[in-house]
């Protein structure tokens, strides 16, 4: 009776054990509680390393698709590029480019007065004693200046008559077209204490420049009475002036 149940233990415990194995071989047995359970990222990371075929792919993490991106750079090229048609491409047509000022009494559109441009005469006058008017009028088609005073010469005369500084005017002498300056000439002294006094019969009206005694053009040679005009050395001229009336009483 012994016998028999420790033959039917020894047997239930082979069965148990053959259980166990069937069990452990179709994946349903009993896990080890110690075991860690392994993660889904590393089942999904080991497919994604091969390619179905069991042959492994290399794990470089670049996408070999044809996603987005790949071409996301220089997709925003060239719109931001200005046209550069703003204010500050003006062509500069305002006055300041027009060439300068029209103004004919601008002293960079006048020209001086010399004999080439004006009307001299000479004549002499009964008031003041012993002197003549000289008279320069503009015949031009621009404003011109008179500047400082006239250069005198008789016949062959090798001196040059000096100026009176207190007819020296506030300003030079412009003409517009058509207009007249004025200087007076001391011819002699009235009270005959020159010296060398001679008769003139041709007079030479020399013009000076923007600098004292620099030459101002071309020179006129106004007619004389016929008798000629008797001159010492007290011969003498006025500035160029403006009006007639400056000079009437000098």
């Amino acid at each position: 009776m012994r016998t028999r149940r420790t033959h039917l233990l020894a047997v239930t415990g082979v069965a148990l054990t053959a259980l166990a194995l069937t069990a452990c071989g179709s994946g349903t047995g009993t896990r080890d509680e110690g075991a860690s359970t392994p993660s889904s990222k590393t089942s999904s990371a080991a497919a994604a390393t091969t390619d179905g075929k069991g042959t492994a792919m290399p794990a470089s993490g670049k996408s070999t698709g044809s996603g987005s991106t790949s071409g996301s750079s220089g997709s925003a090229k060239g719109s931001s590029t200005s046209s550069g048609s703003g204010s500050t491409g003006s062509s500069g047509s305002g006055s300041a480019g027009s060439g300068g000022s029209s103004d004919p009494t601008d002293p960079k559109n006048r020209v001086l007065c010399n004999g080439s441009n004006t009307k001299v005469t000479a004549q002499p006058v009964s008031r003041p004693l012993n002197h003549m008017l000289i008279t320069v009028r503009n015949t031009g088609s621009k404003y011109c200046d008179l500047t400082y005073f006239p250069v005198l010469r008789f016949d062959e005369m090798q001196w040059v008559p000096q100026a009176d500084e207190q007819t020296h005017p506030q300003a030079v002498t412009t003409l517009a077209p058509g207009e007249s300056g004025y200087a007076a000439v001391l011819l002699s002294a009235a009270d005959g204490s020159g010296e060398g006094g001679m008769t003139g019969h041709k007079l030479t009206v020399g013009f000076q420049g923007m600098t004292p005694n620099s030459s101002g053009g071309a020179s006129a040679t106004p007619a004389l009475p016929a008798k000629g005009v008797y001159y010492d050395s007290s011969l003498k001229v006025t500035y160029w002036q403006q009006n007639q009336d400056d000079i009437a009483g000098w």
